[in-house]
């Protein structure tokens, strides 16, 4: 028997609904006058209870639009989430696109009904009929209580087990009614499945060259999921895994075995750029060898534009950030170490970092000096691009030296995440 036969001749309350796709409605998004957050907070929900979200799209108010968007996404998912065109008025058309595609007719509800009116009541104002669309339910849905607004939402269940659920566009509304009220009744059901998901953050290599190293077997297969990204801050690679059954004389693999696996591989092949997991910053990353230390650091900066005193922030351990001229200096012996010396001995701090970026051609040329207790440490990096985008690798160019220097001092084999450009050259 066929998978998707399969699951529509199942119960409904014994489908599994491991997959979801998720539909913004309103013609405010198409046209680009609003940003649409729904959609994607929805499916960050969904992703980390291991539902694999399919599809994000957005819809004008056009009916027949609407209704086929709903048509197909109920084909292929097990969830269908929309937000928007739930309001009062002609052109909010999401109760009238599911009833069509329900084949059912959307009545006035009587305690929905009870419930509007008394809202217009309770301020002494006359209640506009055209509001009592917001009052319509179809026979297989369910009102979603709305407490921020006047649009009560749908949840729709189909004879195949699939759901389908309608929320208001405005987050205010949309936000308490998928958290409290919504997603306690899809995990009820079973939503989702074992899942874990591990992100391996890069320096020093760009997205192309992660990927190739990588190679296509590894970032095409399904289970587990690798794929690369191309952050401000960093490069990321994350690593989603769902527990893999025993089939074909294969042993059962739980999710974090799975994703153990594909971490050594990745590991083996960009150990030396790693240099955070998850959602670290890099403020944080600093910040914890620092604190571990003992230590509190002050920064100097030349031709950034304080690039790097916004990367780490305000932080109680960095004691002083100074930002000059690039042409400060220029030329002079030894400048640059003097610079991170004399900024750690006026703040009284424990560690000094001096950073100058200049351009070079269409590149920016940094230099970096970390005066720490133990040792001046100087490097020298070729930063893609130029202009901000120069000066701001040049900040993540010295606090990647800056945390593997730290690194080497805690013994934890950071410093090999750190290489001049000489050495990358050999």
């Amino acid at each position: 028997m066929e998978y998707a036969q399969h699951m529509a001749d199942l119960p409904p309350s014994a489908r599994p609904l491991t997959s979801a796709e998720i539909l913004s409605v309103g013609t405010e998004l198409t046209a680009g006058e609003t940003r649409d957050t729904n959609a994607g907070e929805l499916a960050r929900a969904l992703t980390v209870r291991g539902v694999r979200v399919h599809r994000l799209q957005a819809l004008p108010d056009e009916l027949p639009t609407v209704a086929g968007a709903f048509r197909v996404a109920l084909d292929g998912a097990d969830v269908v989430l929309s937000t928007g065109g739930l309001g009062p008025t002609p052109d909010d058309l999401t109760r009238e696109a599911i009833a069509q595609v329900c084949g059912e007719r959307p009545e006035v509800d009587p305690d929905l009904e009870s419930w509007l009116r008394g809202l217009w009541a309770r301020r002494g104002m006359p209640f506009p009929e055209l509001n009592l669309k917001q009052a319509w339910l179809i026979p297989s849905a369910t009102a979603i209580p709305n407490d921020n607004g006047t649009a009560p939402g749908w949840w729709v269940d189909r004879p195949d087990g699939r759901v389908l659920v309608a929320l208001p566009g405005p987050p205010r509304e949309m936000r308490p009614m998928w958290s409290d009220w919504v997603l306690p009744r899809l995990e009820a059901r079973g939503l989702g499945q074992e899942i874990e998901i591990r992100t391996l953050r890069l320096t020093g290599i760009g997205e192309s060259q992660v990927a190739d190293l990588l190679g296509e077997p590894l970032l095409h297969g399904a289970n587990p999921s690798v794929a690369t990204y191309a952050r401000s801050d960093a490069v990321d690679v994350r690593i989603s895994a769902v527990a893999q059954p025993a089939t074909d004389g294969r042993t059962a693999r739980t999710a974090a075995e799975v994703a153990d696996a594909a971490e050594a591989q990745v590991l083996d092949l960009l150990r030396d750029h790693v240099w955070a997991r998850g959602e670290t910053s890099w403020s944080a990353a600093v910040g914890e060898r620092l604190m571990a230390l003992g230590w509190r650091l002050a920064t100097v900066e030349l031709g950034t534009g304080g690039s790097l005193a916004t990367l780490l922030g305000d932080a109680d351990w960095l004691r002083r950030a100074e930002s000059l001229p690039a042409d400060h200096a220029a030329g002079e012996a030894g400048a640059l170490e003097r610079l991170a010396e004399a900024a750690r001995d006026a703040a009284g701090c424990d560690v000094g970092v001096a950073v100058r970026a200049a351009p070079r051609g269409d590149d920016t040329a940094v230099s970096v000096v970390v005066a720490s207790p133990e040792r001046i440490h100087r490097e020298r990096r070729l930063a893609f691009l130029g202009g901000a985008q120069g000066r701001s690798r040049a900040a993540l160019t010295a606090a990647a030296v800056l945390l593997a220097e730290l690194g080497r001092t805690m013994g934890d084999g950071s410093a090999e995440n750190s290489r001049t450009v000489e050495e990358a050259r050999r």
